[in-house]
């Protein structure tokens, strides 16, 4: 029994932590289902802020830590990264807004520069963009962040927050409001090896086809793959 002073109340940062020390592949699944399980987990340390007893641990919450704003991301030079993030609250993206936010990340895009009409004036691209989807409440995208004029990897913290300050910005002044856009924090994990990468892009692909938006892949708008990596790996081949 705990006696003395009173007993902290534990943060919801530590509680974040915590849940994806537990849930490493958390990241892996529909943003929703992350939600649903991350929310259940909040309301079930009551009142008194303390962690259930089943999701206690050997392991230090931060020993497995993988996001979480104001703490640093786990990066790896020249690795391929898996990347979600969500809408704030309600919010779901209309279809202007969706190409928008499509836009933007194809010009982060190295291959997108290089094709551009007047490359010399388009600004550094900052990564490799394999695949990208913009669904109605979340977005998922799979980069690798290339090297700046010194060597090292750009951020992926800079990248995202400029990406979404951006696209936030269109999209209130294109709905004539105000208020955050997208959720503070993006889920990201490093991927291990080719196959990884090829599976996730086939993942990418198909979130419009499991969320019921359409039949086929191609069907929808607002799926972005690279064409290099879609013939290289022949990704989709038969869908």
């Amino acid at each position: 029994m705990w006696r003395g002073r009173p007993r902290p109340r534990l943060r919801r940062e530590a509680l974040v932590c915590l849940f994806f020390s537990q849930n490493p592949q958390a990241g892996d699944v529909y943003p929703s289902q992350t939600e649903t399980a991350l929310s259940t987990m909040l309301r079930a340390v009551g009142g008194r802020g303390r962690p259930p007893h089943t999701m206690s641990s050997g392991a230090s919450p931060l020993a497995k830590f993988r996001y979480r704003r104001r703490l640093p991301h786990l990066q790896k030079a020249d690795a391929d990264i898996f990347v979600t993030f969500c809408t704030g609250g309600p919010l779901v993206l209309s279809s202007a807004a969706r190409d928008l936010v499509l836009e933007h990340c194809l010009r982060e895009d190295s291959s997108n520069v290089a094709r551009a009409p007047s490359p010399a004036n388009c600004p550094r691209p900052r990564i490799n963009l394999w695949a990208a989807v913009i669904m109605p409440d979340h977005v998922h995208l799979l980069p690798s962040p290339l090297r700046d004029g010194s060597g090292w990897p750009f951020p992926l913290v800079d990248i995202l927050q400029c990406l979404k300050s951006a696209t936030a910005h269109r999209i209130n002044k294109f709905l004539h409001h105000s208020g955050p856009v997208w959720e503070e924090e993006s889920f990201d994990h490093v991927l291990r090896s080719d196959e990884s990468l090829k599976e996730k892009c086939e993942y990418i692909r198909q979130n419009p086809v499991k969320a019921g938006l359409v039949g086929r892949p191609e069907e929808y708008p607002w799926l972005w793959v690279n064409p290099e990596f879609q013939k290289r790996n022949l990704v989709g081949e038969g869908g």
